[in-house]
C-alpha cells in the first residue's frame, strides 16, 4: 500500500495515541491500564474520518458501545481487555449503512421479475401483500433480512414497510441499528386499514422506540403519487412533534414524474413536495432518479438525505439518479438494495461496484464516481443521508463501535495494491468475517452470533407455497 497522504503522520499518531491517553496515562516509562470492553489488535483500519486516515498495523478500544481511541497495534498490545479481536492481515473498516430497503420483502424474492415498476408494483407486490403479509410474516422476513444483512457488514439500515414495530423488536433482538420507518398510504394496507389509523399506529411506534441505543423510529409516507397532498403534510407534521425521521420514495420513476406533472399543474415530484412545505431537516428521500438540476437545489436547500439504489433502478428500468450532479452540489447521499423482491438482495458491496460503474457509463468518464467516492457513499455518505453521521459512518473516537473486518486472502483478494479498489471492486459480501455493532460481537469469524441461520431459512422456505397459492387465486 503507498505511503501518501492517507496515512496517518507520526504527528498525528502521536495525537491519536493521546486521544487513548484520556484513558492511558503515562506515569514515568508505565502506562496504567485501559478499562477497554473490546479491542481489535492489527489489520488496516480504513477509518473514513474527515482526512480518510488510513492506519497501517492499527488497533481500537471500545468501551461501552463506543470507540474509545484508535491508534498503532504496537502501542497497545499488552493492554488488557474483556476480549481482543486478531485483525492482522485483514481490512477494518466502518460498518456498512444501507439507506433504503423494504426488509420483509425478502419473502418475495424473485415472484416477479422483468417488469415496470407500475406493472410490478400493482399486479404483483401490492397483492401478494394483501393476501400474505401479517406480523409473523414480517418477523420471518425481518430475520432474513438482517440475517442476509449482517453476513455482508451491513451494520445500520433504513426501512420502509409495515408492521414496522415488529421489525424494531426482530432487530433490537439480533443487535442491528436501524432506522425505522412506518409506511403511511392511502389505501388499505396490512396493519392499518386507513391513513389516520396508520398515523396513530406510527405515534406509538416512535414514541415506544425513540431514545432507544439502536432504533431510530421514523415516519414514512410511501410516496407524492399514493399518499394525498393533505397527508403528506400531516406526516411531516408528525415528523415535526416527534423530531423522527420524515422517509419518502421521491422521482422513482416517469410514470410517477407524468403522474404529478398531469395532478398538479405540471410540477415535478420533488418540486411538488418542496412548495407544499413537506421537507424538514430530518427528510430521507429514497431513489431520486428524475431530479433535474433545479430539484437537486430544493434538496440541497432542506438538507435532505438521498437513498441511492443502483440497481433496483437498473432492474425496474427506472433510470440513473443524477448522482455525480448530487455530489457535486453536496448532497447527503447514500447507497440503498431497496427490497429484495425488486433487487434481490440486501448485499451493499453490489451496490457500491455497481454505482461506480455505472455513473461512468452514463457519463462516459472513467474519473466520475472514483473508488474512494462510492465506498464513502455506502460508510460516512450513508451516516450523512440519514443524518446521522455524528454517531456512525466513521472510525473515530467518541462514535458508536460499529465495525467491519473484511478477510483480503482470498484469491480474488490477492495481491492488494490500493484498499480502497479492492473493497469497492473486488470485495464481496463473503469477505466479511467479523461484525460488531454498538459494541457488540454480532458475527465471528462468519458464525452469526445473534440470529438462528437454520431456524431462519427453514420459516422463510415455509412461506414459499403459501405465496404462490395466493398468487394464483
Amino acid at each position: 500500500m503507498q505511503k501518501s497522504k492517507l496515512f496517518i503522520t507520526s504527528l498525528a499518531l502521536f495525537a491519536v495515541i493521546v486521544s487513548f491517553g484520556q484513558l492511558s496515562a503515562q506515569t514515568g516509562s508505565r502506562r496504567k491500564h485501559l478499562d477497554i470492553d473490546l479491542l481489535i489488535l492489527g489489520g488496516t483500519v480504513v477509518t473514513m474520518d474527515q482526512d480518510r486516515n488510513i492506519i497501517g498495523d492499527g488497533a481500537i478500544a471500545i468501551k461501552d458501545g463506543k470507540i474509545l481511541g484508535i491508534g498503532k497495534a504496537a502501542d497497545m498490545r499488552g493492554q488488557p481487555a474483556k476480549r481482543t479481536i486478531n485483525a492482522a492481515g485483514k481490512v477494518i473498516i466502518p460498518g456498512l449503512i444501507n439507506t433504503h430497503t423494504h426488509i420483509p420483502m425478502t419473502l418475495f424474492r424473485g415472484i416477479a421479475d422483468d417488469l415496470d415498476l407500475q406493472d410490478w408494483l400493482t399486479r404483483f407486490i401490492f397483492p401478494a401483500e394483501a393476501k400474505n403479509v401479517n406480523e409473523v410474516f414480517v418477523r420471518a422476513g425481518t430475520r432474513l433480512g438482517l440475517a442476509e444483512m449482517v453476513r455482508g457488514g451491513t451494520t445500520t439500515y433504513c426501512d420502509m414497510y409495515y408492521f414496522e414495530d415488529a421489525i424494531a423488536d426482530e432487530t433490537k433482538k439480533a443487535g442491528v441499528r436501524g432506522v425505522l420507518g412506518e409506511t403511511v398510504i392511502d389505501f388499505p394496507v396490512p396493519d392499518n386499514k386507513t391513513f389516520s389509523a396508520g398515523l396513530e399506529y406510527t405515534e406509538r411506534f416512535i414514541r415506544k422506540w425513540q431514545n432507544d441505543p439502536l432504533i431510530v423510529p421514523a415516519v414514512a409516507p410511501h410516496s407524492p403519487y399514493t399518499v394525498s397532498q393533505e397527508h403528506l403534510l400531516e406526516a411531516r407534521g408528525l415528523s415535526d412533534r416527534t423530531k423522527a425521521p420524515l422517509i419518502i420514495h421521491l422521482a422513482e420513476a416517469k410514470t410517477e414524474t407524468e403522474f404529478i406533472a398531469q395532478k398538479y399543474a405540471g410540477q415535478r415530484p420533488v418540486e411538488f413536495v418542496e412548495k407544499i412545505g413537506f421537507f424538514n431537516n430530518r427528510t430521507i428521500a429514497a431513489h431520486v432518479v428524475h431530479a433535474n438540476d433545479a430539484d437537486l437545489d430544493l434538496l440541497k436547500k432542506h438538507d435532505v438525505g438521498v437513498a441511492h439504489c443502483p440497481q433496483s433502478n437498473m432492474k425496474l428500468a427506472a433510470g440513473a439518479a443524477p448522482v455525480p450532479a448530487m455530489l457535486e452540489k453536496g448532497l447527503r447521499v447514500g447507497l440503498g438494495t431497496d427490497g429484495a423482491a425488486s433487487n434481490n438482495d440486501l448485499d451493499l458491496w453490489e451496490e457500491i461496484d455497481t454505482a461506480a460503474k455505472l455513473h461512468k457509463l452514463i457519463t462516459g468518464d472513467p474519473k466520475v464516481l472514483s473508488a474512494p467516492e462510492a465506498f464513502a457513499m455506502a460508510t460516512i455518505g450513508g451516516a450523512r443521508a440519514l443524518h446521522m453521521e455524528k454517531e456512525i459512518g466513521s472510525i473515530e473516537s467518541g462514535k458508536r463501535a460499529d465495525i467491519v473486518i473484511v478477510d483480503m486472502d482470498s484469491l480474488h483478494q490477492t495481491p492488494m495494491y490500493n484498499v480502497y479498489s479492492h473493497l469497492v471492486y473486488t470485495t464481496k459480501a463473503a469477505d466479511v468475517r467479523t461484525v460488531v455493532i454498538n459494541g457488540r460481537i454480532i458475527m465471528l469469524n462468519r458464525r452469526l452470533l445473534t440470529l438462528d441461520e437454520n431456524g431462519i431459512k427453514r420459516d422463510a422456505s415455509a412461506y414459499r407455497t403459501k405465496i404462490i397459492q395466493s398468487l394464483s387465486k
